[in-house]
């Protein structure tokens, strides 16, 4: 059964309770605390159909490192008359940070039960809604506009997302904004940045985070790309 708080949640936001069991995360940065509602398990949401349609995982349903460590950058960023986007966003970390630095965001992903997380964790940390697009990297939407943040958190999984994540990215940009791509050496990351260089933009590595999780010890790397 939905808990009480729930039951104030739009509806679409609220059934989730009743679509997937559900567990929690916290993580601290920024000066507060983020308490994340998450699937208990994304192996649990694997379809054979989505997959056999064109090869989806549901690797929405997991916070990754990468999206805690943009989080924290974004976080110091200051948002106040600027907008961003977060392509892949998932559970929407990097994105809650986004909105709570005030930037005017726009959150995307490929999945709708993705965009309605990070709705709810907007809802539950920030005590607001967030705007959200549906966006196929294979055919991005027509006036999806061009912003002066672009956020993106560990979605270079599979080759193939190279120079598609790129060519989002690169065409997103606002003339003056930047891109940052967080990254723990994804096996398509190199062919991305490649094409972005390719595609006019200027690349550089930002900086290397070490993050720890118990006892998982990962590097991330923040990689900026901005318009030549």
């Amino acid at each position: 059964m939905p808990d009480a708080i729930s039951t104030g949640l739009p509806p679409e936001l609220a059934a989730l309770d009743e679509r997937f069991l559900l567990r929690t995360r916290e993580v601290e940065f920024g000066g507060r605390s983020w308490r994340l509602e998450l699937p208990r398990s994304a192996e649990d949401l694997i379809s054979e159909v989505d997959f056999a349609r064109d090869e989806r995982l549901p690797y929405w349903a997991d916070l990754w490192p990468s999206a805690i460590v943009l989080a924290q950058e974004v976080a110091a960023l200051d948002g106040a008359g600027r907008s961003a986007i977060e392509f892949g966003a998932g559970l929407g970390l990097p994105s809650l940070a986004a909105a709570h630095a005030g930037f005017d965001l726009l959150v995307s992903d490929y999945y709708d039960d993705a965009l309605l997380f990070a709705r709810r964790n907007a809802l539950r940390n920030l005590g607001r809604d967030l705007r959200t697009r549906m966006v196929d990297w294979r055919a991005l939407p027509e006036g999806l506009g061009r912003f002066d943040l672009v956020l993106a958190a560990d979605v270079l999984y599979e080759r193939p997302y190279a120079p598609l994540v790129a060519r989002a990215v690169v065409s997103a940009l606002s003339p003056q904004g930047v891109a940052l791509i967080a990254d723990p050496g994804r096996v398509a990351l190199g062919a991305c940045l490649a094409e972005c260089a390719a595609l006019g933009a200027v690349v550089r590595e930002r900086k290397a985070v070490r993050h720890e999780e118990g006892a998982a010890k990962h590097t991330i790397t923040i990689h900026e790309v901005r318009l030549g």
